[in-house]
């Protein structure tokens, strides 16, 4: 029996295990995650805020809330997971997250005093959270955290999504300040993880949110035109996509994430082809040099830089799922000689590895409809 424990934790490691959905039968403690505890011993306070220790002011993000709340979920600790929820409606909703959408940005103010710093939500947080809140209700039987979700949903929807000519109903970055002018908008592909769109939808098949899938797909590809996704693109109703104003067609921080969220895709998800092959460029990059460029100029292939250890974390499914296995072997080897989560000034670095290893360990998977599968605990 030891051998078959031992030969399925080895699948588990390269990360190609099927998983099942099943998870609510698991017993929490079955599934420890050292790094998790790790990120959460220095990441997160007491009453629940991911703090963003590599900042000048230990700020605090809607992201990292969200982002905490999904790890939370992943490891089983339910104790955390209410702790970061309700430290989240408390400061960035007023107390109230079924009346407004979280602030994105809480930290210390000019006056010294500590609060929100600006109250505009952030799409990418606010979907995560609802995601994450959909499926801690469904696994752990909480139907608080569902009415939760497809509140927040709803909201999502009326105040961060639109209907964008010639592209069909996008999710904005965030309810104010991404419609500059007439017919022209600022998006991020990196907001827009296909499997957490793909579940709501599937959560409420009468609401506009499986429209968004389609169009998220369209704008990561036709935003890429060299393969490399930008951290940011404008989009004109009468001309298409362009560079973005702001960030000059740049892919760095933010653009990480959509190679991410690609690579993690089900094997069977429709986009996960047309994705890996549009984003292919990536890997060619990350081989060539051995490890991730800190930016890429995506109107004409070239990067520049080496990338922090969290870009080769968040690569690792990309990677991995294009059976790119010699670079992804290079990644997973400077991951371990970074020591990267010895440290307590990386938050962002840390939070793309916990997702990237996390899913090439076999932590979780994403089905293809979006749900959210977690492994089964090994038979002793």
């Amino acid at each position: 029996m030891r051998r078959k424990v031992q030969a399925l934790l080895a699948s588990l490691a390269i990360g190609v295990l099927p998983l099942t959905a099943d998870a609510a039968t698991l017993a929490d403690g079955c599934r420890q995650w050292p790094a998790w505890e790790s990120f959460a011993r220095r990441f997160i306070s007491p009453g629940g805020r991911v703090i963003d220790l590599g900042s000048a002011d230990s700020r605090t993000t809607s992201e990292g809330q969200a982002y905490g709340l999904f790890f939370a979920l992943v490891a089983g600790d339910r104790e955390g997971f209410a702790r970061i929820l309700q430290w989240t409606e408390d400061n960035l909703a007023g107390g109230d997250l079924t009346a407004r959408l979280p602030a994105w940005l809480w930290g210390r103010g000019g006056d010294g005093e500590w609060g929100v710093l600006d109250a505009n939500a952030a799409a990418d947080a606010d979907l995560w959270l609802a995601y994450a809140l959909a499926e801690a209700g469904r696994l752990w039987q909480v139907p608080r955290y569902g009415a939760l979700a497809e509140i927040l949903g709803d909201r999502i929807l009326r105040e961060e999504s639109a209907d964008l000519p010639g592209l069909g109903r996008m999710l904005l970055p965030g309810p104010r300040g991404f419609h500059p002018g007439p017919g022209l908008w600022r998006l991020n592909p990196s907001y827009l993880p296909v499997q957490a769109l793909r579940r709501l939808a599937g959560l409420y098949p009468d609401s506009a949110w499986k429209r968004l899938v389609p169009s998220a797909v369209d704008l990561i590809v036709r935003s890429a035109p060299r393969g490399l996704a930008p951290d940011w693109v404008a989009y004109q109703a009468d001309g298409g996509f362009r560079a973005d104003i702001e960030t000059a067609a740049i892919g760095s921080y933010n653009a990480i994430r959509v190679y991410l969220w690609a690579g993690m895709l089900a094997p069977d998800d429709p986009a996960r082809p047309v994705l890996l092959k549009t984003l292919a460029p990536m890997a060619a990059l990350t081989a060539a040099q051995g490890t991730p460029p800190r930016e890429t100029r995506t109107r004409d292939g070239s990067a520049a830089g080496v990338g922090p250890a969290g870009f080769s974390g968040a690569l690792l499914p990309f990677l991995a799922a294009g059976q790119h296995q010699d670079t992804l072997r290079i990644q997973r080897l400077r991951l371990e000689a970074s020591a990267l989560l010895e440290r307590s000034d990386n938050y962002y670095d840390q939070v793309l590895t916990l997702f990237g290893r996390g899913w090439l360990e076999g932590r979780y998977r994403f089905g293809r409809d979006g749900t959210l599968q977690l492994a089964r605990c090994a038979p002793g």
